[in-house]
């Protein structure tokens, strides 16, 4: 089965994802002792969760057109797929951060930058027509997340 996503579709993808994150930072900052490393993931799980609120906004800012569905799916399957997607690509529901520093930042690297992958794929897949400009807002966000890791990582 062919998906064709909406914008919409993609923010409720990246609110998802965004989430993960929130989950994936928290549960990072509940395994270290070190206070400053600690203090650093709940920062990243604020501004995660802040990215999912800017997600939110941007997709109640649509207009009908990027809102509309491109297929028809009755069983909203496109929305489980979705999902499901957004479930385990980036930062997965059930993944649990190492226990080192340095590899817990290694590991959230590696998701910011899978996640931006992902919506770059996921760009190409949304008609110009439904938003897909939007999507480079997404983008630019996760890239913030890389720099502010890799510096914290360099000072190490």
């Amino acid at each position: 089965m062919s998906y064709d996503f909406n914008a919409a579709d993609i923010f409720e993808m990246a609110e998802q994802i965004e989430r993960n994150g929130v989950i994936f930072y928290k549960k990072a900052a509940e395994k270290t002792t070190d206070p400053q490393s600690k203090e650093f993931f709940l920062f990243m799980a604020g501004i995660e969760a802040q990215h999912e609120k800017t997600f939110a906004d941007m997709r109640a800012e649509l207009t009908a057109p990027e809102t509309e569905p491109t297929v028809f799916d009755p069983d909203d399957e496109s929305v489980l797929y979705l999902r499901a997607l957004a479930g385990t690509k980036v930062f997965s529901e059930a993944q649990t951060p190492p226990s080192a520093i340095e590899d817990i930042l290694n590991m959230a690297i590696d998701a910011e930058k899978n996640s931006i992958t992902f919506y770059i794929g996921m760009r190409d897949l949304v008609p110009d027509k439904r938003g897909k400009e939007r999507l480079d807002n997404i983008i630019k966000e996760e890239k913030s997340h890389i720099v502010l890791l890799s510096t914290r990582l360099a000072k190490i």
